[in-house]
């Protein structure tokens, strides 16, 4: 028969209790009597308490659940998601927890029953737009909830960690006008939506106000405050949809601003991972960033800098760790639990003034 916590005080002639503090509660015990109930589990083929029985007894499972509405695979491909997960991750394994990645399918109904099987303590909402169905499923739950993108999406009774995206993004804006630029692109993911995905890469014609998700949308809406400043109204950007955040995808969008009469002479892209797409279009067109186009990104990843990117750079591992930290150790001001960090732009060699002919 398989040896139980029972067996083990059976052998020992102690209480059940005393076998279960060998494992749980080691402080209640000495030294000695610890290390032969601990012999005796093994020499029995006792591995320790059901860890499912334990989490039921204790009401936690020392996990955050992490949601994510991409492929689950960008977990671990996207740069600036590797570096908030790290940052997610060095909170929660200072609290002795795990990270539990959730992907929400296309399916809403499946991802409501991904949401309702989720054996975690607390969510992390990464990259889920707010009109997602599940999200009214994860405030049912009860846990608590910590969200980087639209602080205004979950109510206040939810944590918050992020940007002023759209005052970065218009930093970025100011600065190529600033340069003279007035032929300008825009490269963004998710600008088209059909609910589920990115849509296709190309030419698009939106209103910067009527983008739903979030990020996108406010980052759009940052570059058109700045044009709008400078007197570039925005019937005049072209506006293009990356159907992915992917680097080939950054270079198939570029394509629609590069091989065109009235070619832009900037393209402001919403991530670095889009803007290093645009440079590989250039190079095979044997044209060179900050001289014959200037091109910018969004986020500072470590390939930014090897590419000479002018970017925004966001602290990406300071906000997975403070999300993990409110999340597993909230402060008690709900003030403290919504947090916006600084950001800087960096300007490098991508960027550079227009030296191309203003239209007439």
């Amino acid at each position: 028969m398989k040896a139980t916590l029972q067996t083990i005080a059976d052998e020992l002639g102690v209480s059940r209790s005393t076998v279960s503090n060998a494992y749980s509660r080691p402080d209640q015990l000495s030294p000695e009597l610890r290390a032969r109930i601990l012999s005796a589990a093994q020499r029995l083929g006792y591995s320790g308490p059901n860890p499912t029985a334990r989490s039921l007894r204790s009401g936690k499972v020392n996990a955050i659940g992490v949601l994510l509405t991409d492929n689950l695979s960008m977990a671990f491909t996207d740069p600036y998601a590797v570096a908030y997960l790290r940052g997610l991750a060095e909170a929660a394994s200072a609290r002795e927890t795990s990270l539990l990645l959730l992907n929400l399918p296309k399916d809403e109904a499946a991802g409501r029953r991904v949401i309702s099987n989720a054996a975690v303590d607390a969510f992390c909402l990464y990259c889920v737009p707010d009109w997602h169905s599940a999200l009214e499923l994860v405030r049912s739950r009860g846990v608590p909830v910590v969200i980087g993108e639209d602080p205004q999406a979950f109510g206040p009774e939810a944590s918050y960690v992020g940007i002023d995206e759209r005052a970065a993004a218009r930093r970025l804006g100011e600065h190529i006008v600033n340069l003279g630029h007035r032929d300008i692109a825009v490269v963004a993911h998710w600008i088209v939506d059909d609910g589920v995905s990115g849509g296709r890469t190309g030419q698009v014609h939106a209103d910067p106000d009527d983008l739903r998700y979030y990020v996108t949308g406010e980052r759009v809406r940052g570059f058109r405050d700045a044009f709008l400043a400078a007197g570039v109204p925005w019937e005049r950007v072209v506006l293009i949809n990356a159907a992915g955040n992917q680097r080939e995808e950054g270079a198939e969008a570029a394509a629609h601003a590069l091989d065109r009469l009235d070619r832009a002479t900037a393209v402001l892209c919403t991530s670095d991972v889009l803007a290093l797409g645009v440079l590989d279009a250039l190079r095979v067109r044997g044209l060179q960033a900050g001289r014959d186009v200037s091109v910018t990104g969004f986020d500072d990843i470590p390939e930014a800098d090897a590419a000479g990117l002018t970017t925004i750079r966001q602290p990406s591992v300071e906000r997975g760790r403070l999300a993990g930290e409110l999340l597993l150790d909230p402060p008690e001001d709900p003030v403290l639990r919504r947090l916006t960090l600084p950001v800087s732009l960096v300007v490098r060699s991508t960027t550079g003034p227009n030296t191309a002919k203003e239209k007439s």
